[in-house]
């Protein structure tokens, strides 16, 4: 099995690791590609890409190195049911990436 190091989540092609694969570190794999695209919130995060707590995954990605913003945002599930306060997550820089003041 090769070394992998946390906190380094984009070293995996998303392509490569499989919804089913609920470790951290595919968790992060998938996650990073999907943040890079714009903001995601929990639900979808959850949804998409079969991630059970997102803002643990934030967490991780935060101690890498990664600047990430919250909001918070009221939104309906699927079932028409109103939730306030969901976590809308945007990624602002990379680690070693210079971010503008």
């Amino acid at each position: 099995m090769a070394d992998q190091k946390k906190g380094q989540p984009n070293k995996a092609s998303p392509e490569k690791t499989h919804l089913y694969d609920t470790s951290n570190h595919a968790q992060l794999v998938r996650l990073v590609p999907r943040l890079r695209k714009g903001p995601a919130d929990t639900f979808t995060i959850m949804r998409e890409l079969n991630i059970c707590r997102p803002g643990a995954r934030i967490c991780d990605l935060r101690n890498a190195g990664y600047k990430i913003i919250t909001s918070r945002i009221t939104m309906t599930d699927e079932w028409g049911r109103i939730h306030r306060g969901v976590a809308v997550y945007t990624l602002i820089a990379e680690p070693g990436a210079k971010v503008a003041a």
